[in-house]
């Protein structure tokens, strides 16, 4: 069933970002979410549909109905969706369904956690331990960075992408969140501070690497007809499409080969646009070799030049596709889901007009692309700022 401008996103949020440890998990959430329900020119008794991920730092096992009863909301569509990085487009793609179907009017979607106060960095490690096999790969001690670096490693054997060009990655995006008031990380960085950063799992050091942060994100979503009688601009969803191969990498199909290219064609192939027509793109960054990845799989670019095309600039404000505008996971914010979520948020704001000097001019198409596990889970997402 296609639900090309069946949906759209009314209103956007996120919470303060950073170390806040004066905040909770949840208090991120509820910051984000009421940010998100202000934004659409909504009340919060207006939300029908909630719709939040999981959490590492929290003790709660129906964290939706947590969410709802800490924000006295009374759901009539209540979830908790759990696929890695993944899950808020996941979540996107159950909210779209829930208010083409009459499920719901508006759903709220909201992700986050206070990682980087709410635990110790190797509470932090042993929780993400979870994501290894328990009887394959968790008993040797593999982490999830060296999980991806043997990704990193095979994909720069059989492809040629250098060390070099992960390190542009991080580069670029750092200098994106230097032009975004909220991001966590505003030191400006060098190929040479990412290439002499702390090894962590050979190839990736530690600029390669996601942040730790306190983040919550929240974006609403309803039809285009309840649209019309909010303040502000929606954004329409043309095309989402999933593809789920594995979830870990013992049983992966292959090191090179993922399935953002499917995802991807499905998303394309709803929307009746390809890549050639976004103008700007949010790509899954919890290491550096992944949006390198996601950018040939997508059909950006064929296989072998995701890294030339970051290292050349092309991904730069102003290049010739702007990629993670906001500075992702690596510079602007990762909190568990969350980071994924943000890059709806800031898909949002560019099809807005309201990025400031980070703004794309024109923006009127925007690529997402999320990923939960290891490379296991693969949403993507085309907006449009007009219904086309």
């Amino acid at each position: 069933m296609s639900l090309r401008n069946r949906a759209v996103i009314v209103g956007v949020g996120e919470s303060d970002i950073g170390k806040m440890p004066h905040m909770s998990g949840l208090g991120l959430n509820a910051q984000a979410a009421m940010r998100a329900v202000k934004d659409a020119g909504l009340k919060h008794t207006d939300i029908d549909g909630l719709l939040t991920a999981y959490s590492f730092t929290e003790p709660y096992f129906m964290l939706g109905s947590v969410l709802a009863e800490y924000l006295g909301m009374r759901p009539t569509y209540n979830a908790s969706i759990v696929v890695g990085g993944g899950s808020p487009a996941a979540m996107l793609h159950h909210a779209a369904q829930a208010i083409d179907s009459g499920a719901a009017n508006y759903v709220l979607v909201c992700a986050g956690e206070n990682r980087a106060s709410g635990m110790t960095r190797d509470a932090a490690v042993s929780a993400l331990s979870a994501v290894g096999h328990p009887y394959f790969e968790a008993p040797y001690g593999i982490g999830i960075p060296s999980l991806y670096a043997l990704v990193a490693q095979a994909y720069m054997h059989k492809y040629g992408t250098t060390r070099e060009q992960m390190a542009a990655v991080a580069v670029n995006t750092r200098n994106h969140a230097l032009m975004h008031p909220n991001a966590h990380m505003k030191k400006p960085i060098t190929l040479e501070d990412v290439l002499t950063s702390k090894p962590i799992s050979d190839p990736l050091h530690m600029l390669d690497c996601c942040l730790l942060s306190d983040a919550g994100g929240a974006f609403i979503v309803t039809s285009p007809e309840r649209a019309a009688d909010l303040p502000g601009k929606p954004i329409w969803l043309a095309g989402i499409g999933e593809c789920h191969t594995h979830e870990h990498l013992t049983s992966a199909p292959s090191l090179t080969e993922f399935g953002a290219e499917e995802s991807s064609r499905r998303a394309y192939d709803m929307a009746g646009l390809g890549p050639q027509d976004m103008d700007v793109a949010m790509l899954y960054d919890c290491f550096s070799i992944v949006p390198i990845i996601e950018l040939e799989e997508c059909g950006f670019v064929p296989r072998g030049e995701g890294g030339a095309f970051f290292a050349e600039g092309h991904a730069a404000v102003g290049g010739k596709l702007p990629i993670n505008t906001h500075g992702g996971m690596l510079s602007h914010a990762h909190a568990g889901a969350v980071g994924g979520l943000m890059s709806i948020v800031e898909a949002v704001r560019q099809l807005r007009g309201e990025c400031g000097q980070r703004q794309v001019p024109g923006a009127g198409a925007a690529f997402v692309h999320g990923e939960g596990g290891l490379l296991s889970s693969h949403i993507s997402m085309v907006f449009t700022s007009e219904r086309r």
